[in-house]
């Protein structure tokens, strides 16, 4: 496709949207990201489909093909950004409980990382979506570790992420209550003070 008309795809307005917004490569990219990383949190790789990722984006399911080249890429790059951005991001005695409270927050806002619970809902997937899967838990339980001065800090990594992946899976996908509509504060609260047998290097609980 000539480069002028490839500009003029991109930039024309999508679903009846006005001049203003217009968007051009980067922005199409990042709100086809937004969109996956929400769809495939609440429904799983195999549940959402491109159609629509595309759809909630508000752009052409050709799009993403042009830019990711395939839903499993696109996967790969919503579990990048967002597990590795938090994990660049937060240092490692907050870890925990900014994950968990990612998993917790209702409705997802804006800036929530919901890699984690993309992981509970897409268990099950292709070997090679659970090798991305177990990928991201080994980086987060290996920083999980740093936080015990015991011999065997890497299984009370592994142990923490176990629990909080475990509380993820049964509030978000299994939704028992009183779990699921119990307060984020609460469960941080009641966690971290429980926690803290098992990684000495955590915050106190205010």
């Amino acid at each position: 496709m000539p480069e002028a008309t490839r500009r003029a795809v991109e930039a024309a307005p999508c679903g009846g949207a006005t001049g203003e917004h217009r968007r051009d490569a980067q922005g199409t990219r990042r709100l086809l990201l937004d969109a996956a990383s929400h769809l495939f949190a609440e429904r799983g790789y195999e549940r959402a489909t491109v159609r629509d990722i595309a759809s909630r984006a508000g752009v052409n399911q050709a799009l993403l093909f042009r830019y990711f080249g395939s839903k499993k890429a696109l996967f790969g790059e919503v579990m990048a950004r967002g597990g590795q951005e938090q994990l660049r991001a937060t240092p490692p005695e907050r870890l925990f409980e900014v994950a968990l409270r990612g998993m917790l927050a209702e409705g997802a806002g804006p800036g929530t990382d919901r890699s984690l619970e993309v992981c509970l809902r897409s268990i099950g997937g292709s070997d090679e979506i659970g090798e991305a899967l177990r990928g991201l838990g080994d980086e987060y339980a290996d920083v999980l570790a740093t936080l015990s001065r015991a011999d065997d800090g890497a299984l009370r990594g592994d142990l923490a992420l176990s629990w909080l992946l475990g509380i993820g899976l049964m509030r978000v996908v299994v939704g028992k209550e009183p779990l699921a509509s119990a307060d984020p504060d609460a469960v941080c609260r009641l966690v971290g003070e429980a926690l803290t047998a098992l990684l000495e290097g955590l915050p106190k609980t205010e």
